[in-house]
């Protein structure tokens, strides 16, 4: 099969590589149909992720085909098409039965970091029956392989733990994917207002079209000031920084958030995603 490999910092090689076999009862090998590019692989090719050595085929997303399962598999067979998730998951260590599912001890981020990922023909999924969904045929791949990652980090991280409800200001910081998804997930929870900030006016103007009430070009450094003047002074209710820059622009301040807030952290620099919160105990996913 095809894959592309990590071959260390800045380099990276379309190679052809032995189809994966399945080394434990509870393996899956699927034929990967759509995958897609994160962030975090770009992260890995520029040599900052210690973890995903040189030769580890990349990719982390993506749906297909079950071509063959462990015998410990029961909810796959050959032939169903699956929704690969990002994060593999017993589903009976201690951090999965907390929900934790990215700290499963013998899985987590392990797709194209530890173990090699769906950038290829073919990829071996351990855990299948709590790492793998079903999805329809028919259904649309290219909408479908969003759910793999994309999506629900910007759900979970920067709208449920950021504990986004009717009537609040919210401020995203970042519109690209993690924060468009962000957006459009923050709707489910009839926030009053929605203010998407970024350095790219087109970026921005797509977050109109997706439902932001609000936008900000933080480039000229003062995107605090303008949220607290857009609010009266009052700040926000949730404040959800979504990027992988480092320009200071961008780096808001802690005074946005109005007393007792939630100011969600989420690092895309990795696909370790912290998350802090101001008013109870955080959980990292």
């Amino acid at each position: 099969m095809k894959a592309l490999v990590y071959q260390g910092p800045g380099n990276k090689v379309l190679e052809e590589r032995p189809i994966p076999e399945i080394k434990a009862p509870t393996d899956a090998v699927v034929k990967i149909a759509k995958t897609t590019i994160c962030g975090t692989d770009l992260h890995i090719l520029k040599g900052d992720v210690p973890t995903c050595s040189p030769g580890r085929i990349l990719g982390h997303e993506g749906v297909g085909v079950v071509q063959k399962t462990g015998a410990g598999v029961t909810a796959f067979r050959e032939g169903d098409s699956v929704l690969i998730s990002c994060i593999s998951a017993c589903g009976k260590c201690e951090y999965c039965r907390r929900g934790m599912y990215s700290h499963c001890t013998t899985g987590g981020w392990i797709l194209g970091n530890e173990i090699d990922g769906t950038q290829a023909e073919y990829v071996r999924i351990p855990h299948a029956d709590t790492s793998l969904y079903p999805i329809l045929p028919e259904a649309d791949q290219e909408a479908l392989v969003m759910l793999s990652d994309v999506l629900p980090t910007g759900f979970e991280c920067g709208v449920l733990n950021g504990e986004v409800e009717p009537g609040n200001t919210v401020a995203i910081v970042g519109a690209g994917p993690i924060g468009l998804a962000a957006l459009l997930t923050a709707q489910f929870y009839s926030p009053a207002e929605i203010i998407m900030i970024d350095l790219d006016d087109n970026r921005l103007q797509a977050s109109k079209c997706f439902g932001a009430t609000a936008t900000i070009n933080g480039s000229d450094g003062k995107a605090s000031e303008t949220v607290m003047r857009m609010t009266g002074g009052r700040g926000v209710d949730t404040a959800s920084k979504q990027w992988a820059c480092r320009h200071p622009s961008l780096h808001a301040r802690t005074s946005w958030p109005r007393a007792a807030p939630s100011l969600m952290l989420v690092c895309m620099a990795s696909k370790w995603i912290f998350t802090w919160s101001a008013c109870g105990p955080g959980t990292s996913r």
